[in-house]
């Protein structure tokens, strides 16, 4: 299997960003970490060795992000102005940086996301906020909504990236269009404990004619990787 690492210095970041890439071809998939993990987890939670046959054969290439939630969301000793202006710079960092590599990489016109628990949030949100850049999404056991690391702070930035705010809400018919080309799973389980932000996000994906699918997994599914290894060979090609 092809492994590459990455590593440079992020102009939007002020600071070294890392990356791993598994695999030649196939459809590009932007994988974002767990809650302030690293661009590691996924294969060192065993995600990328559940996959490694659809990789190997060149059915698909993930590119695995580095996070910066502890310079942002997570960051409690910040103003949450800040937190939000930090995300921001990582989403500038993910356009201009991450994905002209992707592009080098890969010619698919094609380009999921995806993410395990708050991995879950930055794939849905990244993926609504650019849907004629992104065109399928799977989060696994998401939670989307960000008014918690926000101590009552709110504004036009908060609300535009949290999703089960700004969706319900939505009119714009060039978001609308894509949307409704697009394609999104919300994979969650019986026994997850965002199994109702997913219910949530799912009517909003429903009010508004998207292409979507929301799974809840029996078998005394949880939040956790075991249930995860499973979905993601269930999700992906």
């Amino acid at each position: 299997m092809n492994r590459e690492y990455h590593k440079w210095y992020s102009p939007r970041l002020n600071r070294d960003m890392e990356m791993l890439i598994f695999g030649h071809a196939g459809l590009p998939i932007l994988v974002f970490p767990t809650s302030q993990g690293r661009f590691y987890e996924y294969e060192d939670r065993g995600m990328v060795g559940a996959s490694w046959d659809k990789i190997e054969s060149g059915r698909m290439q993930l590119f695995c992000v580095d996070s910066v939630d502890s310079e942002s969301w997570y960051n409690r000793g910040a103003h949450p102005r800040w937190r939000v202006v930090r995300h921001m710079q990582y989403e500038d960092y993910l356009l201009h940086e991450v994905l002209p590599l992707v592009r080098q990489k890969n010619i698919s016109h094609l380009l999921a996301t995806t993410g395990c628990s708050f991995g879950g949030y930055h794939a849905v949100n990244f993926a609504l906020r650019h849907p004629d850049l992104v065109t399928h999404c799977v989060s696994m056991s998401g939670a989307f909504d960000i008014q918690q690391f926000l101590d009552g702070y709110y504004d036009d930035d908060c609300y535009f990236n949290c999703p089960p705010h700004f969706l319900p809400n939505m009119g714009d018919p060039w978001y609308l269009e894509r949307y409704r080309r697009n394609f999104y799973i919300l994979a969650t389980g019986e026994h997850d404990m965002c199994w109702d932000q997913n219910e949530k996000l799912a009517a909003a994906m429903r009010s508004k004619q998207m292409n979507h699918r929301l799974d809840v997994w029996g078998d005394r599914t949880g939040h956790d990787w075991p249930w995860w290894h499973k979905m993601a060979r269930a999700y992906f090609p």
